[in-house]
C-alpha cells in the first residue's frame, strides 16, 4: 500500500507542473480513541509517508483537529477515506477549492 502514496505525491506534482490543481483531499480528523503513535503508523505504512511528514500530519490532526493528508481525483480520495476507516481514522473527503490554483 505504501506505493499508493508515493503515486498519489507524483500526481500531485504533475498536476501541480501543469497548471492543474488536484479538486479533492483527504482530510483526517482527531479523535479521542487512537494514540498519535497509531495516526504516525498510519501515515507511515498506507501513504508510504516518510517518519517527519507522518508526524508532522498527526500533529496537525491532534491540535488543529484535522488535516490533509491526500489530494486528487474524487475516486483516488474516496479509497484513502475508506482506507483510513479500515485503520480506525475519521476521515472525509471534500473538494479542495483549489482548481485552478497554482
Amino acid at each position: 500500500m505504501g506505493s499508493a502514496g508515493t503515486a498519489v505525491e507524483e500526481d500531485t506534482d504533475a498536476d501541480l507542473a501543469s497548471g492543474v490543481a488536484d479538486p479533492w483531499v483527504t482530510i483526517v480528523w482527531n479523535d479521542p480513541v487512537n494514540l498519535m503513535s497509531y495516526v504516525t503508523y498510519v501515515f507511515e505504512s498506507y501513504f508510504g509517508y516518510p517518519r517527519v511528514k507522518a508526524e508532522r500530519l498527526m500533529t496537525q490532526v491532534h491540535k488543529n483537529g484535522r488535516a490533509v493528508v491526500s489530494s486528487g481525483g474524487r475516486e483516488r480520495m474516496e479509497v484513502d477515506v475508506q482506507a483510513m476507516h479500515g485503520f480506525g481514522l475519521w476521515a472525509t473527503l471534500q473538494e479542495s477549492g483549489a482548481r485552478g490554483a497554482a
